[in-house]
């Protein structure tokens, strides 16, 4: 088994193990959508975090604006607003001072998705924080592959 291999088996079982994590703590049968909001006074959708693949506004929906690497409202599209590692709104960007937030539909805000450590309500999330941890900006599909499975 490749090292390759063993990361990527090794970020799938931390996914799961913190989607388990967030059924425990919210003591729900299922988690609860987690919903991703950037720009301006965070108002534009940008996805769905944790919703089913084939959903209309998942992050993981190849066929959709918000999960193509394509999209102009997508993460993983490296030359977008939401994507470029130098625009203030993409979680990628190491210095954003303006990045994407993480809501549920009730409005119950479970902080910034970043890679910026230093952000003021970084999203507290392990298995999220890990996963933006390691990505590599300049591999997006690569990395929206191992989000998605």
């Amino acid at each position: 088994m490749t090292q390759m291999t063993r990361d990527r088996a090794r970020a799938v079982a931390s996914i799961i193990c913190g989607l388990v994590l967030i059924l425990a703590v919210t003591g729900a049968t299922q988690p609860p959508a987690l919903l991703l909001f950037g720009g301006n006074d965070h108002r534009t959708f940008l996805g769905c975090l944790n919703c089913n693949a084939n959903d209309a506004g998942s992050v993981c929906n190849a066929n959709d604006v918000h999960g193509s690497i394509y999209g102009a409202e997508s993460i993983w599209n490296q030359f977008g607003d939401y994507g470029s590692p130098f625009s203030d709104h993409s979680p990628w960007n190491l210095y954003a001072s303006n990045p994407p937030i993480i809501v549920d539909r009730d409005g119950n805000s479970y902080g910034y998705f970043t890679k910026n450590r230093f952000a003021s309500d970084r999203t507290q999330i392990r298995i999220l924080v890990s996963f933006l941890d390691a990505v590599d900006a300049s591999q997006l599909s690569s990395a929206r592959d191992l989000f998605c499975g």
